[in-house]
């Protein structure tokens, strides 16, 4: 789905004038979030935007390069991509010396830099039932040695981080492994995934206890300096950030990336000094403060305002005058809509059945779906594989798309589905051997729901809160 993200530059582009040196605290980005966060605590969350934030204050092993099409993983605090060996089962990483965490009284005044064992322990933290976490589905049973301390802590109601588990252990102060049962070729991107790989210091845990998730530690580009729940939230950046500059490796033919990666290559990052995040659930609010200049950056135009804001799928001339820009990417966000196959009217695989089911999907207007309901904020699905992943070919069609009434309605006459007592309603086939008909639940032309695809991009590791990539 096609979704506009707009961007107000306040005088001059905010990337474009950040320092080369570092960030610069006067800058501030406003943002606002339409759901409220759950807390900061990697192993205990699972929604979207509590995710977006500990990704820019916590570090993974791998992030993504955003410029690339399809998105490609990179090292993140490691030297280099992890050395896969045994059939795709054992991964051997080697983080990069010099990275500190954000300085915080569990530290007692000491500098404390990131190791191999922090990433063993924040992910065994997965496993302990006292953290019930709702990521524990993506490693239990996959890493050799962990099922058993998983058995072991709930059995004895204590988790023992010092468990040795053959299948997650740290072999120097700087090098990792994970030996998995079965090769998964998901993994790797497990490595980038912040709620089940990234770092926290055991230290931070111990100090803060059950109020961790209050107090977020790591490694990454920003720190928590305050928070109001569901409110409000402020960033700083931390000055302990490791130096990190802006890269990418965009296509050649993609003129946007080329000219995103002209102006802000060799930029450090963080590129802002702030960040604030606000809560503002409702659309009309959280649009009517973009407009009085009170947030920087719109992710998703509500759609009670998108024929305002892109009338015609074009920028608004108010806004344009104003300096706002817009950027619409399609992405890996599937809305769907699938057939109960025990249902005793649309399910089976019957030839009338297949037939009913094949009319059902011609007589949806999808177009007419994305362009008023949707508000043209949406494209059809012609695969599973949305724009930008790996595998999408943007040149096939499906006919699963197609809107043809009449060749739905053609379709119904042939397999029998009529309207025999002239009531509006097609009747089910007639049973053969009792002459008897049964109403359908239909009426011409029948409406069944397909699929569409949406999602966002993100555009940088400093702070750019992602939905999903």
């Amino acid at each position: 789905m096609k979704l506009a993200r707009l961007i107000a530059f306040l005088g001059a582009a905010l990337a474009a004038a950040v320092p080369a040196v570092a960030a610069d605290p006067t800058r501030v980005f406003r943002y606002a979030f339409e759901v409220a966060e759950t807390g900061f605590d990697p192993a205990e969350i699972s929604d979207l935007y509590s995710s977006n934030v500990i990704a820019n204050i916590f570090d993974p092993p791998l992030s993504y390069d955003y410029l690339a099409r399809p998105i490609k993983l990179i090292p993140n605090t490691l030297v280099s991509m992890p050395e896969v060996t045994e059939n795709g089962t054992l991964y051997t990483m080697r983080v990069k010396p010099g990275i500190f965490f954000a300085d915080d009284a569990a530290f007692k005044g000491a500098r404390r830099e990131l190791t191999a064992e922090d990433y063993v322990y924040s992910i065994k933290r997965l496993f302990d039932p006292r953290r019930k976490s709702p990521n524990l589905y993506l490693f239990e049973g996959q890493i050799v040695g962990m099922d058993e301390v998983l058995a072991a802590a709930r059995k004895n109601n204590r988790m023992d981080y010092d468990a040795a588990a053959e299948g997650l252990r740290a072999l120097d102060r700087f090098t990792f492994q994970i030996r998995l049962k079965q090769p998964n070729y998901n993994f790797l991107y497990y490595l980038a995934y912040c709620n089940v790989t990234c770092a926290v210091a055991r230290e931070v845990v111990e100090h803060y206890g059950d109020r961790v998730a209050e107090h977020p530690v790591g490694t990454g580009p920003f720190r928590l300096e305050f928070w109001k729940r569901s409110s409000k939230m402020v960033f700083e950046a931390n000055p302990n950030y490791r130096e990190e500059y802006y890269d990418g490796t965009p296509a050649e033919d993609d003129a946007t990336a080329q000219a995103i990666l002209a102006r802000l290559k060799g930029k450090r990052l963080p590129m802002v000094g702030k960040v604030e995040v606000y809560v503002i659930e409702e659309p009309q609010p959280r649009w009517l403060a973009f407009l009085n200049n009170e947030l920087d950056f719109l992710e998703r135009v509500p759609n009670d305002f998108a024929n305002v804001a892109t009338p015609n799928n074009q920028l608004a001339a108010n806004l344009r005058k104003r300096g706002v820009t817009m950027e619409r990417t399609p992405g890996m966000e599937l809305t769907y809509s699938y057939f109960g196959m025990k249902d005793p009217v649309v399910g089976g695989y019957e030839p009338e059945k297949v037939a009913l089911r094949r009319a059902i999907v011609l007589g949806q207007d999808v177009g007419t779906e994305i362009r008023i309901p949707r508000k043209n904020q949406a494209i059809a699905a012609h695969s599973p594989i949305g724009p930008g992943a790996l595998g999408y070919d943007p040149h096939f069609r499906s006919t699963a798309t197609e809107y043809n009434p009449a060749k739905a309605k053609a379709l119904l006459d042939m397999y029998g589905y009529l309207d025999c007592d002239a009531d509006g309603w097609r009747d089910l086939p007639r049973a053969s051997g009792n002459g008897s008909a049964s109403p359908s639940r239909w009426s011409t032309p029948p409406h069944r729901a397909r699929s569409r695809s949406r999602s966002t991009r993100t555009g940088r590791r400093t702070w750019t809160p992602s939905a999903s990539t």
